[in-house]
């Protein structure tokens, strides 16, 4: 019985609807892509694929009306006869005749400037028509990489697991999904996504979302890291001009006008193209613009073009989107990267409202077994074919994917990549077994990458010991455990650390860590000074401004989310604090000069170190909340997604007990507001507050203070200064009372910068600053800051340059600050 039914099924799902599919070409036989193939007063549709190709399948029977729509190119309607088997239908398109009405010759009179204007007035209405309804999604995203050198940075890339040939050509990514979606603007989303195919892995989900496929030049800006003008924003005629180069009227016999639209400022965040806005309604027709990467600040982009597609149905007279894609072209260093994602939307379903419990905290949820479909379900519900490079990348992928991931091919490559010889003593030596997906690491005894200098330790170097287990089995499972040892030449002295850490699973991210053992520590616990730019102020200036002690310690440290949005990790740690001086003068430069002394408070005081030998144990509790937290639920995890319109709060109680003597002890609570924001096209503004108050701490160890972090540098290391007084002596401020730092930034993103002359060819960001600083009996500290961001040689821009000026109880400096962002990635 169950294979009687069973089959009724099949016949069913077979029967229930028809499908045509054919190739779209031009007069010359030249295959047309992205043409719009939609059912007359529908909402379902297709498009074609590069090569021109379509499937469509019809949702009702008898004789239906196929409507062929593509930019440049009469609409052809055409009447099929819907039948139970696949049939062909080839279409032929004619070029578009444009007409351009005779006006009055008048330079004043651009008639493209009254249809733009109608567009911005009516764009209110146009949106509101298609502001809230549920639909059915489909994405297709396709990466390539062309011309990839063997090694970068030394390192060999390889073949990608299957994906380059041996030019270093060749598809890396190509995914699809399915999904039902319900929207509301301006960003309220659910989705749940019911199939997904990812090349190469079949067991893994693709990431193309409909969250990410939400371009609507209705609004004022659209989103693209930065955030670009909108042709019909209310400001857009400070930003573009525009051409009316011809109309035409659609199958519904409805005047569509062809407007080219240019930037008057090539470095502003705007369009290049052409929109198409229909007479009358003026809504969109169709959009076909280019987005060059420098004027949305991602260099390595050479251009991206959006193409969107609209159909009009009589029955709710609606325009609504139903195809849309983007064209990405990048590179950098003669590699070049290709990318193109189709999104198609279908079965549309517009409403006048939700109700209020439809949207959650959860916008994206993907189904347990949508990476099960078979090759079937795909090929009977995939709306635009695979081309033929396609088609073979899955074919070859999952053979490749079946076959190295075979136990026997593991084996025979673990075998070879396990051979261990005498020179890795030295250099290191990595054991794997890749079906328990478990790794041992060596890192040798010339672990040259580590090799730092500070004058305690004199020149150090680290080795150690990793294995690793990652064997997830989607449970998001992870063990790690690594021990470091720490050698300094001059100190003559070998430290060693274990550390033991455990991930439970990847939805609510639960983690225990245990570590231990004898190692130097800064002052600042926040590290405020690296080791790289230590090392070079040591040996070639001979400033040595990392100040050091000697921590033993063991330590136990759990976390979790307990709630959306809320993070709660718990500390216990016990602790043994050294003092430790100074070992060498060594230097390469300035070697008459002698260092500064290890002791913070005095860098003068060659005999104390500032504080006495003790020890003490310290409990700490933190908790995150991410206000507004927004989530994606998969069944290897659930990724939060922080809402940038909410602030996210740090607090903290730290308390410190069983001391060596009590002065020790203390009651120590701090929190923290970090907030950022996109002012339109006027750029980003960040905000971090910081606040803290001690309890019973008028003697504690000076280690226990509350530090801030300040820069004698001169060098700038992260993206953005909001954790940095710029110009503040490391340990000048350091307190163990009540306390409040302020750090705000501007980042105007080219909003002004791109109106100067001769400083607009710099393409960089004007950055404004401010940072304050407030502890008791003392004048409050500030400073000011102006620069340049986004700097550098061609497409690498990863400089920054700041002016600071610094105020407590007057006047008290000013400097250049030289920020190398590629220092933070090379940490």
């Amino acid at each position: 019985m169950k294979i009687y039914s069973c089959i009724l099924i099949a016949l069913i799902a077979t029967t229930s609807f028809a499908q045509i599919k054919g190739t779209v070409t031009d007069e010359k036989g030249n295959p047309l892509p992205f043409v719009t193939i939609f059912e007359e007063d529908t909402y379902n549709g297709t498009t074609s694929n590069e090569h021109g190709k379509y499937e469509l399948n019809l949702k009702t029977g008898g004789k239906q009306t196929v409507v062929f729509q593509y930019l440049g190119f009469k609409t052809q309607k055409i009447i099929v006869q819907a039948k139970t088997q696949s049939q062909s239908l080839d279409v032929k398109m004619l070029e578009e005749s444009f007409s351009l009405n005779e006006v009055v010759i008048n330079t004043k009179i651009n008639p493209a400037i009254a249809i733009i204007k109608n567009a911005i007035a009516s764009k209110k209405e146009n949106s509101e028509k298609t502001a809230r309804f549920k639909a059915d999604f489909y994405s297709r995203g396709i990466f390539k990489l062309k011309n990839a050198p063997k090694k970068i940075f030394g390192q060999k890339i390889g073949d990608l697991n299957g994906s380059l040939d041996s030019t270093g050509t060749g598809i890396i990514s190509l995914s699809e999904t399915f999904s039902k979606i319900i929207f509301e603007k301006p960003n309220n989303l659910k989705e749940t996504v019911t199939a997904s195919k990812v090349s190469g892995n079949n067991n893994g989900y693709s990431y193309n979302t409909a969250r990410s496929s939400f371009y609507d030049f209705y609004d004022n800006h659209i989103n693209f890291g930065i955030n670009m003008i909108s042709p019909i924003a209310d400001n857009a005629f400070n930003y573009y001009k525009y051409t009316l180069e011809g109309t035409f009227n659609d199958d519904n016999n409805q005047m569509i006008n062809k407007i080219k639209v240019t930037a008057k400022r090539d470095k502003e965040p705007v369009f290049e193209g052409y929109l198409y806005i229909v007479e009358d309604s003026w809504a969109i027709y169709a959009v076909d613009l280019d987005i060059k990467g420098y004027r949305m600040k991602e260099e390595f982009v050479d251009v991206m073009t959006l193409k969107q597609n609209f159909s009009y149905n009589k029955n709710n007279r609606l325009w609504a989107k139903n195809t849309q894609s983007l064209d990405i072209t990048a590179g950098a260093f003669g590699i070049k990267f290709f990318g193109k994602y189709t999104y198609v939307y279908n079965n549309y379903e517009f409403v006048d409202a939700f109700d209020r419990k439809t949207f959650t905290s959860e916008i994206t949820n993907v189904a347990i077994n949508s990476n099960k479909k078979d090759s079937t379900f795909w090929n009977n519900n995939r709306p635009i074919p695979l081309t033929i490079e396609e088609s073979t990348d899955y074919i070859r992928k999952d053979s490749i994917y079946k076959m190295r991931n075979s136990t026997k091919y593991l084996d025979s490559i673990d075998k070879k990549g396990n051979k261990f010889k005498i020179v890795k003593i030295l250099s290191g030596y990595q054991y794997k077994n890749s079906e328990k997906k478990q790794s041992f690491k060596y890192d040798g005894l010339l672990n040259l990458g580590s090799l730092s200098f500070n004058n305690v330790q004199g020149y150090n170097l680290d080795s150690g010991f990793s294995f690793t287990d990652s064997n997830t089995d989607e449970k998001g499972k992870y063990t790690s455990i690594k021990t470091n040892f720490n050698y300094g030449f001059s100190e003559d002295r070998l430290r060693i650390t274990g550390l033991f850490a455990h991930r439970f699973n990847n939805q609510n991210y639960a983690n225990l860590t245990v570590s231990g053992g004898s190692t130097v520590k800064q002052f600042n616990e926040n590290q405020p000074i690296s080791k790289i730019i230590n090392t070079s102020s040591s040996l070639f200036f001979k400033n040595n401004y990392m100040k050091l002690y000697n921590l033993e310690f063991v330590q136990f440290n759990y976390g979790q989310n307990i709630a959306n949005g809320v993070n709660l990790n718990g500390k216990i740690e016990f602790q043994q604090r050294k003092p430790l001086f100074n070992t060498t003068d060594f230097s390469y430069f300035n070697k008459e000069d002698l260092y500064s002394s290890n002791n913070p408070l005095d860098p003068n005081d060659y005999v104390n170190a500032g504080f006495e030998e003790h020890h003490l144990m310290k409990a700490t509790i933190n908790a995150r909340i991410n206000f507004g937290n927004k989530y994606a639920s998969r069944p290897d995890g659930k990724f939060n997604i922080r809402n940038k319109k909410h602030p996210t709060l740090f607090v903290a109680y730290e308390k410190a007990f069983a001391t060596t003597d009590k002065k020790y002890a203390f009651d120590h609570i701090s929190s923290r507001v970090f907030y950022e924001s996109t002012l339109g096209n006027k750029g980003d503004f960040a905000l971090n507050l910081k606040a803290g108050k001690f309890f019973n701490a008028d003697e504690i160890s000076f280690i226990d203070y509350k530090h801030f972090n300040g820069n004698q540098t001169h060098i700038g290391q992260t993206d953005r200064y909001l954790n940095v007084f710029n110009l503040l002596p490391y340990y000048s401020n350091s307190t163990n009372d009540s306390y409040f730092e302020a750090h705000m930034e501007h980042n105007d993103q080219g909003y002004i910068m791109n109106k100067i002359p001769l400083l607009n060819k710099l393409k960089s960001t004007m950055v404004l600053g401010f940072h304050s600083l407030a502890i008791p009996n003392r004048k409050p500290y500030t400073e000011f800051t102006i620069g340049l961001d986004n700097l550098g040689f061609g497409k690498l821009k990863v400089f920054r340059v700041d002016y600071v000026r610094s105020y407590q109880n007057g006047y008290q400096g000013d400097g250049i600050i030289f920020g190398l962002k590629i220092l933070n990635v090379l940490e």
